[in-house]
């Protein structure tokens, strides 16, 4: 056995690390812990845990004649001094709430006061006395996109029109943003979806040529379809 051990030390009112020769009495390790922790030798009762997170008492001191490293202490683990009669040391009083008298107010009294922090937030319009905001009213917005119009979407690609028919407007279950959707049917494959999205249907069309885009995007008028130039590719 190494001639020290490292130990923590707790109490109610203490936590130190100490190093311990395992081969004092638990009467000297008690005048010790005294010093300490400021309870009396007479009312410590002392444990041996593994940890301060691990409540299981391996051993408890209780033979003062023993050595201390009889009970089998290991570097780093816990000795728990526990007060016997906090009322009648120093250390015990501060801690032992039992004995302080409490002080209790009616809520009528309280209301009364100047100086509390219900009168500051009285004065102060704070927490439940600020003053109610009207709630706001949120209107839909508007747009004069019909139904069935034939429309072309701005697109991000140079020299690319997509070209399409509207086929839904209003609002929809997807998106955090809310406001209007528009639903259109493009004229070609450029879409995402067949009209649904996240399991709710809005209209029909073929897979991957509906697509829903903000109104600001779509401009309506006699956009006919475009047709494709293949006299290029023929050979």
């Amino acid at each position: 056995m190494s001639s020290t051990l490292n130990l923590f030390v707790v109490s109610p009112a203490t936590r130190s690390e100490r190093r311990l020769d395992p081969h004092i009495t638990v009467e000297q390790l008690k005048s010790k812990l005294e010093f300490m922790t400021g309870i009396p030798t007479a009312n410590q009762s002392i444990s041996l845990l593994n940890s301060e997170h691990d409540d299981k008492v391996i051993a408890r001191l209780t033979d003062d004649s023993k050595m201390l490293g009889f009970y089998g202490p290991k570097d780093l683990q816990v000795l728990k001094v526990e007060d016997l009669n906090p009322s009648a040391s120093f250390t015990g009083q501060l801690t032992d709430v039992s004995q302080v008298e409490k002080f209790e107010m009616s809520d009528e009294a309280y209301a009364q006061r100047q100086d509390s922090v219900l009168a500051y937030k009285q004065r102060n319009k704070v927490g439940r006395f600020a003053p109610k905001e009207e709630a706001t009213v949120h209107k839909v917005p508007e747009a004069n996109i019909p139904l069935d119009s034939r429309c072309e979407v701005e697109s991000t690609e140079a020299g690319l029109s997509k070209r399409g028919t509207v086929r839904f407007v209003g609002q929809t279950k997807f998106g955090s943003g809310g406001g209007l959707w528009v639903g259109v049917e493009y004229d070609e494959p450029f879409g995402k979806n067949d009209g649904s999205v996240q399991g709710e249907r809005y209209f029909t069309c073929r897979p991957n040529y509906g697509a829903f885009v903000r109104p600001e995007k779509v401009k309506t008028g006699d956009y006919p379809v475009l047709e494709l130039d293949l006299e290029d590719e023929e050979m």
